[in-house]
C-alpha cells in the first residue's frame, strides 16, 4: 500500500500550470515544511516535502492556499526521473494529493474572513520526463468533493 499522510505548511505559494489541448487541466505544485516530531543536535527541523495536485484540487490551492499556510494531505508518493537540459539524471519523488484540507481556521493562522474546510481529491497521473505529470485523456472531468 503507496499511501502518505503529512501535517504542515506551505514554503512557498502554489504554482498552477494547465495542460495543453482541448480539455486543459489544472497541475499544483507546492512544497509543504513538515516539522520532525523527533530531532537531534545539528539535524534539521523539518523535511520539505513536494506535492502536486490535479484537477479541481489544484483549482482549490491556486485560490486558497498560500505561503505559511497549515494544511493536511493525503495522499501517495511517486518517483520518477528525467534528462535535463545539461545531460544529467535527475530523479524526483512528489507527493501526488488525493485529498487537502486546511489543518487550521483562518484566525488560527492570522488571516481574516471566512474559513473554507473542503477536502478534494484529483484525477489519477503518470509522471512524465519534464517532472510534471501526464493526465490520460478523459481523466479531467469534474472531480468530486467529499
Amino acid at each position: 500500500m503507496n499511501k502518505v499522510i503529512l501535517i504542515g505548511r506551505l514554503t512557498r505559494d502554489p504554482e498552477v500550470r494547465y495542460s495543453q489541448g482541448e480539455n486543459s487541466l489544472a497541475i499544483a505544485r507546492y512544497s509543504l515544511a513538515v516539522d520532525r516530531r523527533f530531532k537531534r543536535p545539528g539535524e534539521p527541523d523539518a523535511d520539505f516535502i513536494n506535492c502536486v495536485s490535479f484537477g479541481k484540487a489544484a483549482e482549490f490551492a491556486e485560490k486558497y492556499l498560500k505561503q505559511g499556510t497549515k494544511i493536511a494531505v493525503t495522499g501517495r508518493i511517486q518517483t520518477g526521473s528525467y534528462t535535463n537540459k545539461d545531460g544529467q539524471k535527475v530523479y524526483t519523488t512528489d507527493v501526488v494529493v488525493e485529498e487537502q484540507e486546511f489543518a487550521e481556521s483562518k484566525a488560527a493562522s492570522g488571516d481574516s474572513g471566512s474559513n473554507y474546510q473542503q477536502t478534494q481529491r484529483p484525477a489519477p497521473s503518470q509522471a512524465v520526463g519534464d517532472g510534471f505529470m501526464n493526465i490520460p485523456d478523459g481523466l479531467d472531468e469534474e472531480l468530486p468533493f467529499n
